[in-house]
């Protein structure tokens, strides 16, 4: 933890990655302040956090670079210039989003009367239309293959299955999906039902596919689970033992976990957590569902969002291509 941190008496995990203050930020005791309180209070979702933070680090980088250390010298066209060298090595997506870190981090600091005006506002960012998503997705037949062969004789077996159904027949976000604790899974009407909790805090519950019934049902009485409804549903593995520990499995366990398991399917799409998440509503729609239902149990806002995850139109692609008979 930082010295600045540590004198507010601010929780690491409720700051940044390594809670290093960049240089532009340290003209004052009052930006330094209300820098922190820009992550800590204003921004609630860790990953934005994280992002915003990278942001604002890689600005000051490059402020420091041009020798400019105080923040009364950041003018408009010193962020313009910024934007413009960073689309020569990044995505426009990342670079849409290094403006939108800075807009909002330069606004809360205007508030705070740390700055006069912000220097991001008038700056515009590339343009970039999205129609169709780049998450890669799998076949209704490959997801079904994928999860006939992990060995559910294990109870790790058994844990990567729940947790792999749940994202397919949930379209649930993996944070959400990992957040899980036993008691989200429940049963209401006769039947199972699953409680998540999505991207800004939404909470929603979704009726349990009937083989994602069976495959929580199986895990959760194989792991013992039932008699402690606050712990984890998924857990992380004890080395290399069929056992489990108390600690919930993170993003990055479970995008390993995919990987591993896609590699004993054969399966050579390169996909990953999100992956089951666009296979669902792909597999939803092609069997006739509505894509506002589908919206509905994926908690978009929009139906254009749930729209980048219909991937229906990758078959017609597929077969005409197959038409050019060289």
């Amino acid at each position: 933890m930082s010295t600045a941190l540590a004198a507010m008496n601010v929780p690491v995990d409720l700051a940044v990655i390594d809670a290093r203050l960049p240089t532009l930020f340290l003209s004052d005791a009052g930006s330094a302040e209300r820098f922190w309180e820009f992550f800590a209070a204003n921004i609630r979702n860790r990953n934005t956090r994280r992002a915003y933070y990278r942001a604002a680090c890689r600005f000051s980088g490059w402020c420091e670079g041009r020798g400019l250390f105080d923040l009364a010298m950041v003018k408009p066209i010193h962020v313009a210039a910024f934007i413009e060298e960073l689309q020569a090595t990044h995505s426009k997506p990342t670079v849409k989003q290094h403006l939108a870190a800075l807009r909002m981090l330069f606004d809360w600091l205007v508030v705070g009367q740390v700055m006069n005006g912000n220097p991001a506002h008038a700056v515009r960012g590339p343009k970039h239309v999205v129609k169709k998503g780049k998450t890669p997705v799998l076949a209704a037949d490959e997801a079904r293959v994928l999860l006939n062969k992990i060995n559910a004789t294990t109870l790790v077996g058994l844990r990567d299955r729940a947790l792999i159904a749940l994202m397919a027949f949930t379209f649930a976000r993996i944070g959400a999906a990992v957040g899980m604790r036993v008691e989200d899974y429940f049963v209401q009407g006769r039947r199972g039902w699953v409680r998540l909790c999505e991207k800004g805090g939404k909470q929603h519950e979704v009726p349990a596919n009937h083989n994602l019934d069976e495959y929580l049902e199986a895990y959760i009485k194989a792991a013992a689970l039932g008699s402690d409804p606050k712990r984890f549903l998924f857990c992380t593995a004890k080395g290399k033992i069929d056992a489990l520990t108390d600690r919930p499995m993170s993003q990055s366990d479970a995008y390993r976990m995919v990987r591993r398991r896609a590699r004993d399917a054969g399966i050579k799409t390169k996909i990953g957590n999100h992956t089951f998440r666009a296979t669902g509503i792909t597999a939803y729609l092609k069997n006739g569902g509505k894509l506002e239902i589908a919206q509905r149990i994926a908690a978009h806002e929009s139906s254009r969002t749930t729209g980048l995850y219909d991937r229906r139109d990758d078959d017609v692609s597929l077969d005409e291509v197959e038409k050019i008979g060289i």
